[in-house]
């Protein structure tokens, strides 16, 4: 094989891997779809929360996972001129941040059950069950994220990534940077869907 053939076989074999992330997305964008309709539907129950706010913990980590998508961002901009120390910087910034938006979700649970309201059991409403439910959900997805970013992670320490190859980099701040703007709209869809 010659280096046209080589680079023509990895450049179909990345746009194979960029469409089925694309559908897996579409997939995870109907999952939330159903979600957020049954949320919209059951908004008519008599036993319906009208003055519940989301707590401050999930404000903050809608800003972390903004960040987090700047910090990704960068570290692909940075292979893509062969900057490794800023790559490695990058990605170590968006992993911290990716964690510290799982944390921040699961102190704004604590702050939902310590203003009186719970998810599950005899105590529970449905307004807080489907916060539960989606935020769980989301977080499970993001969990994926964060799985693929320490592989990218494994790989850049592996010198995988170069100006030239950036692939694996790509694909995960892609499904990165997906899962942050879903979050944003779940974190709005639940500020001013009320």
């Amino acid at each position: 094989m010659n280096i046209e053939e080589i680079n023509r076989e990895q450049m179909q074999k990345g746009k194979a891997y960029k469409t089925m992330l694309i559908f897996a997305m579409g997939s995870i964008v109907m999952i939330f779809a159903g979600l957020t309709s049954a949320y919209v539907i059951s908004k008519n129950r008599p036993d319906w929360l009208k003055d519940f706010d989301l707590p401050q913990a999930f404000l903050w980590s809608t800003l972390v996972i903004v960040l987090s998508s700047v910090t990704f961002h960068i570290a692909k901009k940075a292979i893509e001129k062969n900057n490794r120390s800023l790559t490695s910087i990058m990605l170590g910034a968006t992993l911290i941040l990716g964690l510290a938006f799982v944390a921040l979700q699961f102190e704004g649970f604590n702050q939902v059950i310590k203003a009186g309201y719970f998810f599950t059991g005899s105590q529970s409403t449905i307004t807080t069950s489907f916060l539960y439910v989606v935020v769980l959900v989301h977080i499970a997805h993001l969990a994926g994220g964060l799985i693929s970013l320490l592989i990218v992670i494994y790989n850049h320490y592996k010198q995988k990534y170069n100006a030239s190859q950036t692939l694996g980099i790509e694909l995960s701040a892609m499904f990165w940077h997906f899962l942050g703007f879903l979050w944003l709209y779940l974190f709005l869809f639940f500020t001013f869907y009320k």
